[in-house]
């Protein structure tokens, strides 16, 4: 899951000499949240609606709306933006841009290449999308969450279960956080399962996992078991 297969490459910029209200404009225009600021063809900074925001409540207790719109229109973006941004690489997993929005408190960040250049852009919103194309989530289906040992071979055993009642299974997801000491938690999404089955398959994969939940989108169905 590479940077490069999810970044948006057809990116909005702005010059650093543009006014801090055409910044706004074009945020709001695009419901974007972040804007790469260029002098000529080089990234010099980024600009966000956070930005925009902190620089009109600043002076909107003691300015009248005309007063204000005159502010916005005379400062320049360069005089707000944040420079030397964040950048990641177009090979950068989308596990450690997730990392670095979360630890810097961002919504996105600009994608370089090897010279520098703004070959894109990757946000919280193509992070989403990744969740639910991984997930399988979009198309419906059933998603099965459970608790089993953690040891080699356990999921295997579980999976082994579903492909014996047909349908077909379009994501599997596991994770050790939050689950306890010597157990992980698994999520299995299945399509076109035969809902009259689902009684006899929770039967036997109870035998060897934990049920934690169901939930049919399809059907509009949710069972939740601990």
């Amino acid at each position: 899951m590479l940077v490069k297969y999810w970044m948006s490459t057809n990116v909005i910029t702005i010059d650093e000499n543009e006014s801090l209200q055409k910044a706004a404009r074009v945020l709001e225009e695009n419901q974007i949240r972040i804007l790469p600021v260029m002098r000529g063809g080089t990234l010099v900074g980024v600009i966000t609606d956070r930005d925009v925001k902190r620089a009109s409540a600043s002076d909107a207790t003691t300015l009248d709306a005309h007063e204000l719109h005159y502010l916005l229109s005379r400062l320049k973006v360069k005089e707000v933006m944040t420079r030397e941004p964040i950048t990641v690489p177009d090979n950068y997993t989308i596990e450690e841009v997730a990392g670095l929005l979360l630890e810097h408190k961002i919504s996105g960040v600009p994608v370089v290449d090897d010279d520098g250049k703004l070959v894109g852009i990757i946000t919280k919103t193509d992070l989403f999308k990744l969740i639910l194309a991984l997930t399988g989530a979009r198309n419906g289906g059933v998603q099965f969450a459970f608790q089993i040992e953690d040891r080699p071979g356990s999921i295997k055993e579980v999976t082994d279960i579903f492909r014996k009642y047909g349908g077909r299974m379009a994501s599997i997801l596991s994770s050790r956080d939050r689950s306890p000491e010597g157990y992980r938690f698994v999520y299995i999404r299945m399509y076109e399962l035969d809902r009259e089955k689902i009684p006899k398959l929770k039967e036997e994969i109870e035998r060897t996992a934990t049920m934690m939940y169901m939930v049919d989108r399809s059907e509009n169905r949710r069972e939740i078991y601990v």
